[in-house]
């Protein structure tokens, strides 16, 4: 028997989530919640939890797409249907996995009866499941860009489109939508940001008396969950009857032109592109009036709207958080104050407030599950005040800090009193396109080829597994040389399974880019540092936008650390590197040998992501006893292991040693200068890549 829905009511705290999900199941239409937080934090729990809430739905008796009786579709699959014939189910909660496909998604062509029978038979994906009720995607950021297009473009239309090889299916796909993510695992894309309609951060409670209130409500669920649920159940029932009254009074609220123009200006002033952000904002603030039981939208309405629908819409660099000026929020809206009284108060939410609540079970998928965790409080939503553009460091009083003088085994002297400190990035650029030679099979993304399921037909194979895309010429010619024997003398195809072909496609994938950052005394000169900073943040901001994965390694002093495993979140690796501190030795082997460890590790997690590893430094090796051919037998590991490189060098001043160039022919890669890695000043780079990579392999 099926353990009780953990009640909605008794998570508490997690106020911006909980509103959230509650003005979705007043208004569908506003588009669906985005929740960025870390693990355990009751996420999954309350969207079970709200699922509950929701109203029965009324459906046609024997259909997969759960048309409702009083209207249903007329181009269901299943239909026609007759009108007024149907019975009753709760509402759904599906669950869309991380490695979902696309078939299971959208559902699926039985391709070799549509061949053979020539009848068009369509098994319904999750978007059919889904409809009517709550589609819930956990990690939703780690899911492949496709799949995230295909179901938000779902959710916008509200019906989902199954075309392939000239059959076409279409069917209803009306959910709330509910998305999850670590913002650390890396971030959506802001065009796929902007199809949610709404965001809220959440965070676990850092009160002590409200983490206890977590683990007893958690104990007391987990020894007897009937027994929990009942006795939250008049509080659910009295949230249940508040949701369906909100729904019946949402027609009849009014959005004034004042408004209208308070929306208006806030999307304005936040320089949102287009106009979603508009419309999603006005629906929000209607959902909230219905909410309190008014038939007026109020300016606090609009605030709190814009609150949670705009954050993640305005226009900001690619490593700033989502977030919203609060007083610049303010002062725009003041600007449309007027005489006219505002209403009382809204009334607190019913239910118990009373308490930090817990979270239930199997938030991390793993059975038992973490205990899940309120936010800090009741209050107003707790939306990260927008970030200021970041402050030059102050300038400070320079350390003198030698080059090395000579080649190998030259001596350095550290800086008095230690490190140096650390110096602001230069400002980014754009580079030139780096990518791994060859063909690989990773995780879509936008910087090297690539064999996936999407992009140009580059030939056909026999199937492996179920058949995925037909490729129907290699299929005709395969069985057009069989068909006297099969006993076909006249007009049509005879096909059988042997002459099914899939198509070959080649897009594009994401790498994963590893960094070997030079932070030592040689590079501690403070212009230069700034330098070598401002082209790692360009190769980073590069690396967000293709989708790749990137880890950084620094080494300097006596030895070399992972300042950054590796990880999809670029904003991270940013904040590491402004905070890197520089000064001492260059232990230049130490870093190539913890770049092969990480890479060997990778490679175990993630076989299919191939590495591309970017060294930055002027080539110079001290401490230890011969550290340049020490590197240079490191540097020769990592190339005989066929790993991809790219050199930057760094070295600066009127003479030059030219010893990253060496440290590039090691690494059989490329070496490029920081002014030549701009995209306006090489046009040959990439081409270098693969030449070098093609004299390797021979």
């Amino acid at each position: 028997m099926a353990s009780a829905t953990y009640p909605f009511t008794a998570v508490v705290g997690m106020d911006d989530m909980r509103l959230g999900l509650l003005l979705n199941a007043i208004s569908p239409s506003i588009g669906g919640v985005l929740v960025r937080g870390e693990k355990g934090t009751a996420k999954s729990t309350m969207v079970r939890g709200v699922a509950a809430l929701m109203p029965a739905v009324d459906v046609v008796g024997g259909c997969r797409f759960s048309c409702a009786p009083d209207a249903p579709d007329p181009a269901c699959p299943d239909g026609p249907h007759e009108s007024g014939a149907g019975g009753t189910r709760p509402a759904r909660m599906v669950e869309l996995p991380v490695g979902a496909s696309e078939d299971r998604l959208v559902g699926a062509l039985d391709i070799e009866r549509a061949l053979s029978e020539g009848v068009k038979a369509f098994e319904p994906g999750l978007l059919a499941d889904a409809h009517r009720g709550v589609l819930y995607v956990d990690e939703v950021n780690l899911l492949h860009d496709h799949l995230v297009d295909l179901l938000l473009d779902a959710a916008a239309m509200g019906a989902s489109y199954v075309e392939r090889e000239g059959v076409s299916v279409r069917h209803s796909a009306r959910f709330l939508l509910v998305g999850t993510m670590n913002p650390e695992e890396g971030e959506l894309r802001p065009q796929l940001l902007d199809r949610f309609g709404l965001t809220v951060e959440v965070a676990a409670s850092r009160e002590t008396e409200e983490r206890v209130e977590v683990v007893r409500r958690r104990l007391a669920y987990d020894e007897d969950p009937a027994a929990f649920a009942a006795k939250w159940s008049a509080e659910e029932e009295t949230l249940r009857e508040r949701i369906a009254a909100a729904r019946a009074l949402l027609p009849d609220v009014r959005l004034g032109d004042g408004a209208l123009r308070r929306i208006a200006a806030v999307c304005a002033g936040f320089e949102v592109d287009g106009m979603r952000a508009d419309i999603v904002t006005a629906r929000t603030a209607t959902a909230l009036a219905a909410w309190a039981g008014r038939t007026d939208v109020t300016a606090e309405d609009v605030r709190q709207a814009a609150l949670l629908s705009l954050p993640h819409r305005r226009r900001r660099a690619p490593f700033d958080a989502p977030g919203l000026d609060e007083d610049k929020l303010d002062e725009i809206l003041r600007q449309f104050e007027d005489d006219e009284p505002e209403p009382e108060p809204d009334p607190e939410p019913e239910g118990p407030q009373d308490g930090p609540g817990d979270g239930g079970p199997g938030d991390d998928g793993s059975g038992g599950g973490e205990p899940p965790q309120g936010a800090d409080g009741p209050g107003a939503p707790d939306v990260p005040a927008q970030r200021e553009s970041q402050e030059n460091t102050p300038a400070q009083q320079e350390s003198s800090v030698p080059e090395a003088q000579g080649g190998q085994g030259g001596q350095e002297r550290p800086s008095e009193g230690g490190d140096a400190p650390a110096v602001a990035a230069a400002d980014p650029f754009r580079t030139r396109k780096l990518d791994v030679p060859g063909l690989g099979e990773g995780a879509d993304g936008r910087r090297s080829r690539a064999r996936t399921a999407h992009g140009r037909t580059t030939g056909a194979r026999r199937p492996r597994g179920a058949l995925s895309k037909l490729h129907l010429a290699a299929t005709v010619q395969a069985a057009a040389p069989h068909q006297r024997a099969r006993g076909r003398s006249g007009p049509g195809l005879v096909v059988r399974r042997d002459d099914l072909r899939e198509a070959v496609r080649e897009g594009r994938e994401g790498n994963l880019v590893l960094f070997v950052v030079d932070a030592s005394g040689s590079m501690a000169a403070r212009k230069r540092m700034g330098a070598v900073k401002g082209a790692v943040l360009s190769l980073l901001l590069d690396a967000y936008q293709r989708r790749d994965k990137i880890g950084m390694i620094t080494f300097r002093g006596a030895g070399a650390e992972v300042a950054l495993p590796p990880t999809s979140s670029v904003d991270v690796g940013a904040a590491r590197l402004e905070r890197l501190p520089t000064g001492g030795r260059t232990p230049l082997a130490a870093g190539l040998l913890q770049a092969h460890e990480v890479l060997r590790v990778e490679r175990l997690r993630d076989p299919s992501r191939r590495p591309l590893l970017v060294v930055v430094t002027d080539g110079r090796a001290t401490g230890g006893p011969e550290p340049l051919a020490r590197a240079a037998r490191a540097a020769r590991l990592l190339a005989g292991e066929g790993t991809a490189s790219v050199v930057v060098d760094c070295e600066a001043g009127p003479v030059r040693l030219g010893l990253a160039g060496e440290l590039g022919r090691e690494l059989r890669g490329p070496v490029v200068t920081l002014d030549e890695l701009r995209a306006d000043s090489v046009s040959a780079l990439v081409r270098t890549v693969r030449n070098t990579s093609s004299r390797r392999a021979a």
